[in-house]
């Protein structure tokens, strides 16, 4: 009886620490679980942060910390640090605070109790990010900030000291300040990627200026030591931007000056013939105009101006130059040696007393109207306009001034103009030089039209010294001229 009343006592005892352990369990599970209930679930995230664990407070001093870190802007080869607030971010903190709690508070206690015995706890759904960007801000921090100072403006081409050529131009950068917007703002939403490379537009660099152009032209010309008179002109058929100086001995003097023409006058006198011959022209027409262009002779001009324009062609042949407007081209006789001088002209260019070229009596003109025969036949070819046109309506047709353009066009020297530019390129053109009377060269001349892959220009040159003009280094130093106005338009191409 006794061992059966201790066997008792036994059990009781054991079952009493059993369930006294089983409560100081069960309370210390308790104890742990409602403090883990008054913290974030383990595992939550706000806006990417882990809050797990965290009360209120704890949670929103993480976020401020972690999306207080500058951003990284990374722009070329600089590196530039922006506080969020300075382009207008803010985080929306009680809005995702209160979300959080939700998560913290939906279940029951004791439901959530059982749950956290078991190990089967939900998991949390993570609290998506709540916050604004002022996109005034960040744009206006961009123009201001940015832009100014770490934007890289293209440079031109400027002339290459001591050489016949451009330097090659820089390529620029500009920020893509939409595109940098998108990047940026998704960089402050991110609470780990926070750097940003920065997205730019190249800006090529600009065709080098006119006045860098007439910079590298008179450099060129002090290089070759040359003394003279030079006066260039430069039409962009494109764009009608137009350059037009003259030199002296070095020095800038106004343009306009008179030159004798030479053979340059042909351009207007082979506009005359087709101007007073209809097509077809006839084979002794057309063979003398190839040997005027061409060939370059004197004798086939006088036959195609005595065959419109009789004894007095020179007279009437500068009559129609006028009607154009020209005021300083003309022919006071013909070609021949020892033709008489049917006019005299005075001329705006001939009546200067700053400057002499002595133009011969018989035939004058100045790049700048030279320059305007191309043009004229260049309207006419390619728009079936112009001044020929205008003056002389029916009489001249568009397909006459294409014919006039291939004929230039077939004029091969291999001098001058032609030399300064890449084999195969086009050039509508006419020289001009003569032997005078002491048997030297005073003034030689080239005035074309020069087809390039990015610009169609008008290119005329003259060149006078009172002494003499020797040929070899006067061609040499108008090729590098025209080499300098062809990387001018074409500074892509090949130097």
């Amino acid at each position: 009886m006794r061992r059966r009343r201790n066997t008792l006592s036994i059990l009781r005892w054991t079952s009493l620490a059993l369930i006294f352990i089983a409560v100081l369990l069960t309370s210390f599970q308790l104890i742990r679980y409602s403090r883990m209930r008054s913290s974030f679930p383990p595992g939550l995230t706000i806006g990417g942060v882990p809050v797990g664990g965290l009360n209120s407070s704890e949670a929103g001093e993480r976020l401020v910390q972690a999306y207080g870190i500058p951003i990284e802007l990374i722009y070329g080869n600089s590196l530039i640090q922006v506080r969020p607030s300075s382009v207008g971010f803010q985080i929306n903190l009680e809005t995702m605070l209160a979300a959080a709690d939700l998560q913290r508070i939906t279940q029951s206690f004791w439901s959530g109790f059982w749950s956290y015995l078991w190990n089967t706890l939900p998991a949390p759904e993570p609290v998506p990010l709540s916050a604004t960007v002022s996109k005034e801000r960040l744009i206006a921090y961009l123009e201001n900030e940015i832009v100014p100072r770490y934007d890289q403006p293209a440079k031109e081409p400027i002339p290459d000291p001591g050489s016949a050529q451009f330097t090659e131009g820089v390529p620029g950068r500009e920020l893509d300040i939409e595109r940098s917007v998108v990047l940026i703002t998704e960089a402050l939403m991110s609470p780990t990627n926070r750097s940003v490379n920065l997205p730019y537009n190249r800006t090529m660099p600009a065709r080098a200026s006119f006045q860098n152009l007439q910079y590298l032209i008179r450099q060129i010309l002090v290089k070759n030591q040359f003394n003279g008179v030079a006066e260039f002109y430069l039409l962009d058929l494109n764009t009608r931007d137009e350059l037009s100086f003259a030199l002296s001995k070095g020095e800038q003097i106004p343009p306009d000056i008179a030159f004798t023409a030479a053979s340059t006058i042909k351009i207007p006198i082979m506009t005359y013939v087709y101007i007073y011959r209809d097509e077809p022209l006839g084979k002794t027409t057309e063979d003398d105009l190839k040997l005027m262009i061409e060939i370059s002779e004197n004798t086939p001009a006088d036959r195609l101006l005595e065959s419109i324009g009789g004894t007095l062609a020179p007279i009437s042949f500068t009559e129609d130059l006028q009607k154009l407007g020209y005021k300083n081209t003309f022919l006071g006789g013909f070609f021949y040696p020892g033709a008489s001088l049917l006019a005299r002209y005075e001329t705006p260019a001939n009546s200067r007393t700053d400057v002499n070229t002595s133009p011969d009596v018989y035939n004058q003109t100045t790049p700048a109207e030279i320059s305007q025969s191309l043009d004229d036949i260049y309207q006419c070819a390619n728009f079936n306009g112009g001044a020929l046109k205008a003056v002389f309506g029916d009489a001249i047709k568009q397909e006459e001034c294409i014919k006039m353009l291939d004929m230039l066009s077939a004029n091969k020297t291999a001098v001058l103009l032609e030399a300064g530019v890449p084999e195969g390129t086009k050039i509508a053109h006419k020289h001009g030089w003569i032997l005078e009377n002491d048997g030297l060269i005073h003034s030689i001349s080239d005035a074309g039209i020069v087809y390039t892959p990015n610009a169609t220009y008008i290119l005329t040159m003259f060149f006078y010294h009172p002494d003499q003009l020797v040929f070899d280094p006067t061609n040499i130093m108008a090729s590098q001229i025209s080499r300098a106005v062809y990387q001018f338009f074409n500074p892509e191409q090949p130097k």
